[in-house]
């Protein structure tokens, strides 16, 4: 009977505990790969909101001077996890329009949408509504109906702006949703056709840049039609997106003052309310 010394373990246990090691190893590089979520990290369906994949992807700087930008028009956008948001509190911080989630994918309506919504109005604000994408579970154009039949429609009241697709980094799995960027490319252009088939107006497309040139290829076939809504956390805008010379509305926080999520729109508030009107 082979005899071993004293605080060594035999060859058989050496290579399970070898080959237990290497699949932990393993796991933990799995895990670590862009666009993987373990189970307890990934959040509960709903709760996904504006610029959540932000910071994770592209990092975060400093935020734009305020003494050498040209004239812009401050802003939030809001979601249930804020909760009953302070509307005079942000109006009389010099905050002039807002955008409040209303649905995601084919499932989820906004569980503090009327207090958001009507607060934001009834202080003056001229606001609209987003919805958070999920191309992984129902079609673009279901989605646009799921967005305007609960929220996302429009009306010309110089108060009312355009609805926002939402299209980011996927919180609940891979970051393009599982679809290549051709297929990414269709899925939205099935979600604007249809928002403008039901509202008459272009939607407003929320993104990141670097999340574009990922999941479509950097596609240019919407700059000329849908006002872009862009993200990035830093003291400048930085690159666009193909097809977008400009921006309409530029994300550059989710650490402001009352609400974290602050904007600049790209103009004076004559041309906020231009976008409203259409």
């Amino acid at each position: 009977m082979p005899v071993h010394r004293s605080g060594t373990a035999a060859p058989s246990r050496r290579r399970r505990l070898f080959a237990a090691g290497t699949l932990l190893a393993a796991l933990t590089l799995l895990l670590t790969l862009p666009g993987a979520a373990s189970a307890d990290t990934v959040p509960e369906r709903g709760t996904a909101r504006m610029g959540q994949g932000v910071i994770a992807h592209d990092g975060q700087g400093g935020t734009p001077p305020t003494g050498t930008r040209a004239v812009q028009t401050e802003g939030v956008d809001v979601a249930s996890h804020q909760g009953n948001v302070a509307w005079s509190t942000l109006w009389s911080s010099g905050v002039k329009w807002a955008y409040v989630k209303a649905t995601e994918g084919t499932y989820y309506k906004n569980t503090y949408f009327t207090q958001q919504y009507t607060g934001s109005y009834n202080v003056g604000m001229i606001r609209g509504t987003y919805h958070f994408a999920t191309p992984d579970t129902t079609s673009g154009a279901a989605q646009a109906n799921y967005f305007v039949d609960n929220g996302g429609g429009w009306s010309k009241d110089g108060r009312t702006l355009p609805g926002v697709l939402d299209i980011e980094w996927n919180p609940y799995g891979a970051q393009c949703y599982g679809k290549t960027q051709a297929a990414m490319v269709a899925w939205i252009r099935d979600f604007v056709n249809t928002y403008k088939a039901r509202t008459g107006r272009d939607a407003v497309i929320y993104t990141a840049t670097s999340w574009w040139k990922d999941c479509t290829g950097n596609n240019a076939g919407f700059g000329t039609t849908n006002p872009l809504w862009v993200a990035r956390y830093n003291t400048t805008v930085g690159e666009l997106p193909a097809g977008w010379g400009v921006y309409t509305i530029w994300q550059y926080t989710s650490s402001g003052p009352t609400v974290g999520d602050h904007n600049h729109f790209n103009g004076a508030l004559d041309r906020v309310v231009a976008l409203a009107n259409g």
